[in-house]
């Protein structure tokens, strides 16, 4: 598309994302799981790159990158466009790994295979009318404290080494100078949830990316996440140009253990609004755009043990449109999270009588037992050990509470690094062992598994976000 007119690209006109001058709202999902796996999307413990690694050492090269290759290929196709589209839905954002452009051990020299699945796939959401959003979910060093930065531990060391910003300038470069032509491509998200805890650090950061990028670049739009985790913009001062700001907005009345059961109360709306409202200040402040980069409940099933499991889940629903109403009355552009996964989360999700979930059951329900994945976990299970840890390390350093970010409970801490990171990279060994011995065949069998042949839909879900997708879009 290097022949593009500049009026084919969507720009930022005030208040409004635009397209040939008039407004256009971005309503979507996120393909999380995808060229950035996560723990709880696709099964594995801890970070992305320690289950690749086990995966690797049982299989060897070969299938490894067999293995994985038809899993990229397997996890979005045509059917997967189509359905997207058929919703009424129009954007896409694609988390990727920094891991698929380069090697930490052979750093700034980029794979030529590394662009492959993502060419694909902004090319088939093209030819259904669905704009791409490229999102840097991890980037070198871990732009964040979370597994999904996939940096393997509870520090965002890409803060304190200027090797690892100038490592991703380059990343931004080589994407930008791949896709600088392609209209479809409705912009880049640089970095996902950063939480620089000096705060300023970030903003110099965008600065220097914004230059970085359009000096390749100048037409695309940038979408700029919040710092601590989308939520935070009290720092921010003059927008980038054609830039678009985005919170992320999670509710905890759409996770296991929520404040109070959710009824739609006056005083429950209220609540709702204030959370939002709160991290789009900045945006209206500005009257820039508001787009909702990630949302939306986490769901019960019938394994779970739960015998109100559907009430629960009609409660979460109840939460997610009150939510869309609430973006409604602001214009705000949104992508939910997300489209597919194994059954926690996703639009749709992995048939439990496929050979992936089949061969991995065992291993799911011991995670869920033991609350190894940190994503809408229920850790009732293992409180009583939890809790006097948590005693424990308040009574010697009370200043725990006060750690950054704030709006984590200590437990949140702790939890974090001994299950989420020291337990997981232990369960990494366990997982790999399921897939000893397999060979190309059944390797692709697994692989298959994640096609939107063997899914199902969570259809009440889908339905929410189509009606939604009627108000005030224009395609």
């Amino acid at each position: 598309m290097s022949d593009s007119s500049q009026s084919d690209y969507l720009v930022v006109n005030g208040e409004d994302i635009t397209l040939h001058g008039k407004p256009i709202l971005l309503k979507g999902a996120g393909l999380g799981g995808w060229m950035n796996m996560e723990n709880f999307i696709t099964g594995y413990p801890g970070h992305e790159f320690q289950a690749r690694a086990a995966i690797k050492k049982v299989i060897g090269q070969e299938k490894y990158e067999f293995f994985f290759d038809k899993f990229l290929e397997y996890f979005f196709g045509e059917e997967d466009a189509k359905f997207f589209a058929s919703l009424g839905l129009n954007c896409i954002r694609l988390p990727v790994n920094y891991r698929h452009f380069e090697d930490d051990m052979n750093p700034r020299v980029f794979k030529k295979e590394g662009l492959k699945h993502l060419d694909r796939v902004i090319d088939l959401c093209a030819k259904y009318g669905i704009y791409t959003v490229i999102d840097l979910h991890a980037a070198p060093g871990g732009q964040n404290i979370d597994w999904h930065a996939d940096a393997g531990g509870h520090q965002a060391l890409f803060w304190d080494h200027k090797d690892f910003q100038d490592r991703t300038i380059l990343i931004w470069e080589h994407l930008a100078r791949h896709y600088k032509g392609n209209t479809w491509v409705a912009g880049y998200n640089p970095l996902n949830e950063p939480t620089d805890i000096e705060h300023t650090r970030l903003l110099d950061f965008y600065c220097r990316v914004e230059k970085a990028i359009r000096d390749i670049d100048p037409h695309h739009i940038l979408f700029l996440d919040g710092n601590t985790f989308g939520a935070d913009f009290s720092h921010f001062g003059e927008p980038l140009p054609n830039a678009v700001y985005a919170c992320h907005d999670y509710s905890n009345y759409g996770f296991p253990n929520p404040p109070a059961d959710f009824t739609g109360s006056p005083d429950q709306i209220a609540s709702l609004e204030r959370s939002f409202n709160r991290k789009v200040e900045y945006m209206k402040k500005i009257g820039g755009p508001i787009w909702n980069g990630e949302f939306g409940p986490v769901y019960q099933n019938a394994n779970d043990g739960l015998s109100d499991w559907q009430e629960i889940n009609e409660r979460r629903y109840n939460v997610l449109e009150s939510q869309l109403d609430i973006y409604s009355k602001s214009k705000a552009s949104w992508s939910i999270w997300l489209y597919k996964d194994i059954g926690f989360q996703g639009m749709v999700y992995v048939d439990e009588d496929t050979p992936y979930m089949q061969r991995l059951k065992p291993f799911l329900e011991k995670k869920k037992k033991l609350a190894a994945d940190e994503w809408g976990c229920d850790d009732i299970p293992v409180r009583e050990v939890f809790d006097p840890l948590e005693k424990w390390f308040l009574d010697a350093v009370p200043s725990l509470s006060q750690r950054y970010p704030r709006t984590w409970k200590p437990a949140t801490h702790i939890g974090r690094l001994v299950r989420n990171i020291l337990l997981s990279e232990e369960l990494c060994h366990e997982f790999g062992q399921y897939f000893e011995g397999l060979g190309f065949d059944e390797l692709e069998a697994l692989a298959k598994s994640f096609s939107f042949e063997s899914c199902k839909q969570r259809t009440k879900l889908n339905q929410i976000l189509t009606e939604d997708s009627k108000r005030g879009i224009q395609k």
